[in-house]
């Protein structure tokens, strides 16, 4: 076990790293879905939205001012997105699931096709910035200092999330607000705000976790929708509005990308979606059902 483990730490440590990632960009669908009621699959758009906004901004050889520039622009661009989101699916709050999902993937479409326009074709890499750049050993093993980081950044996230949603008057007043709409707006607040804020959050979620991403994945069409369905099949596993959720069902999936792809090339699709079907079948709610209506 310890020979397989040593020769498969990178694998592994990878797979924590695109599980942060994951986790990061999937939180936000899962609060949007799970507590809002909305199925937003504009969501992988805003991350490559994200993504270009990295390599525009901080360019294939950022400096730190560049990287976090390239951070608060997304950032901003993810706030106004998920509002602008909020308001264009609020009149089909009472209607199907298929309607939003129909609406805000002609959204994503359409977002793809001008970056397509924009910045043509061809995958544009990002490097990290300088001190994040290099590699650190771990027990003989070389692996680089920004995905070590990153599993960092993605703890912090979960903690500081988890606190956010379980432990301040703004968490209780979103459970609040998916638990009964008429009581909270009886008591004075306006829940379409809660909502406006709440998809704001999850789109600037999404479009930050772009910028983090380039110097994994780079900036390139096609890269929303993959990242959209490996964060469909977290928010699957985890269960709909729950942060625990999301972070093992990330972790999950990111175990299975990275190393299912480094022991079991040729079954790794199979194993994702194995993983989803188990699920479905044996707890359809998902491992931990949040607060989803």
């Amino acid at each position: 076990m310890g020979a397989w483990f040593d020769a498969n730490l990178v694998s592994v440590l990878n797979g924590v790293a695109i599980g942060c990632l994951l986790f990061i960009l999937a939180i936000g669908l899962s609060l949007v879905f799970g507590m809002m009621d909305v199925l937003n699959l504009a969501h992988g758009a805003t991350f490559l939205v994200g993504a270009y906004t990295g390599w525009v901004v901080g360019g294939t050889d950022p400096t730190w001012a560049t990287f976090l520039l390239a951070l608060a622009v997304a950032l901003g661009i993810g706030l106004l997105v998920g509002a602008g989101m909020s308001l264009l699916t609020e009149p089909l709050r009472r209607r199907s699931h298929l309607d939003q999902a129909l609406l805000t993937l002609g959204v994503a479409l359409i977002v793809a096709e001008l970056l397509s326009i924009a910045f043509g074709n061809d995958v544009q890499a990002v490097d990290a910035p300088p001190g994040l750049d290099g590699t650190v050993t771990l027990l003989g093993s070389a692996y680089p200092t920004y995905r070590l980081v990153l599993i960092v950044v993605g703890a912090v996230f979960a903690v500081v999330l988890w606190a956010l949603m379980s432990r301040t008057m703004i968490g209780t007043v979103i459970r609040a607000t998916v638990a009964d709409r008429d009581m909270v707006s009886a008591i004075g607040i306006d829940n379409r705000k809660v909502k406006l804020a709440v998809f704001a959050a999850g789109s600037a979620l999404a479009a930050v976790a772009g910028v983090l991403g380039g110097p994994i994945y780079g900036a390139r069409p096609g890269l929303d929708s993959t990242v959209l369905i490996l964060a469909l099949v977290v928010v699957v596993i985890g269960g709909l509005g729950s942060v625990r959720g999301a972070l093992v069902g990330a972790l999950v999936i990111g175990q299975i990308e990275s190393l299912g792809r480094a022991v079991l090339a040729d079954a790794a699709s199979f194993l994702l979606f194995g993983a989803l079907a188990v699920v479905l079948v044996l707890r359809p709610q998902g491992l931990f059902a949040g607060a989803a209506r």
